[in-house]
């Protein structure tokens, strides 16, 4: 019986002989519609102290992230290796000379068997993803984590994303040029989108070169422009039925080689205002493999349908 979906961890296997874990990093990144270079007051639901943990306090040195994080893992797994993944903000925002110079960081660590790096489809200019691949070598993978969000340019501009579906693909194909792995984030719920757009999107990704998806649904934390539409009633926050259904037809629609690191947004209670069903991660994981499970289907079975038509 094959899987329900290609996950993360299959991948993770194939590619290294031992454990492996992610240790998010915060290097003081900023992102272009933060800082007034596109527009100012970030995404419409932005904080990121409510996924990086690592910014809801004073900002370590990278060195000492590093260290805190591979000592955790270890407890659990003494012979662990280690993904350094640049999280907080757009994380090739900044000068070459720069990036380079805090990529070393994972780079001199021995421990370190790849680097992810999140950051924002319009902030991967040609010399930093050459910068970006040279830090592949045999033993060390790297993977450049895209947020496409939607590919509605809709969706986009609603939520003050700055940038276009189409500058999205561009920098997917770039990186694919390069021989680097595209990670991509969407979104599923954002308000005013139908089940046909979400399908709309997973077909998009599934159309370009995409190594991995991570999905997440939308939800409001504190603090932010989301909070008040929601709050005025302007933003209602999607259903767990909804999602549910949003995240099976997304999987149908991808192929099966697209690894799945992520089905849902994952964050504490006091990060999330709504919806309330946001906090149960596992719950709603099972939820969407039960509802693969109702249909018959699984990852990719859109695709082969078509193809044997």
């Amino acid at each position: 019986m094959p899987p329900l979906f290609h996950r993360w961890s299959r991948t993770l296997k194939a590619l290294f002989p031992f454990p492996v874990f992610k240790i998010p990093l915060h290097a003081g990144f900023t992102c272009p519609n933060r800082d007034g270079e596109k527009g100012t007051g970030g995404c419409v639901y932005c904080d990121n102290r409510s996924f990086a943990p690592n910014t809801r306090g004073p900002r370590a040195s990278l060195e000492d992230q590093l260290a805190a994080g591979k000592a955790r893992y270890r407890r659990r797994e003494p012979g662990a290796k280690f993904i350094a993944y640049f999280q907080a903000y757009s994380n090739t925002y900044a000068p070459v000379g720069e990036l380079e110079r805090l990529y070393a960081v994972a780079v001199r660590d021995p421990d370190v068997v790849g680097i992810s790096i999140g950051t924002r489809p319009d902030c991967v200019p040609d010399d930093v993803l050459d910068l970006v691949a040279s830090l592949q070598t045999p033993d060390r993978r790297v993977w450049v984590e895209l947020g496409l969000e939607s590919s509605h340019d809709r969706s986009l501009a609603w939520m003050n994303r700055c940038h276009t579906a189409a500058e999205y693909a561009d920098a997917a194909r770039r990186c694919d040029a390069r021989g680097l792995p595209v990670v991509a984030h969407i979104i599923l719920g954002i308000p005013g989108e139908t089940p046909e757009e979400m399908r709309e999107t997973a077909r998009f990704l599934a159309a370009l070169p995409t190594s991995s998806v991570k999905i997440h649904h939308m939800y409001v934390s504190p603090h932010t422009a989301l909070e008040r539409l929601w709050r005025a009633g302007e933003a209602p926050m999607p259903t767990l039925e909804a999602h549910v259904a949003a995240a099976a037809d997304v999987l149908e629609r991808l192929p099966e080689h697209v690894s799945i690191q992520r089905l849902i947004g994952e964050l504490p209670g006091p990060w999330c205002l709504a919806p309330e069903w946001g906090v149960d991660k596992a719950g709603a994981i099972a939820a969407i493999e039960g509802e693969l499970i109702r249909r018959g289907t699984r990852q990719g079975s859109c695709l082969e349908a078509a193809a044997a038509r």
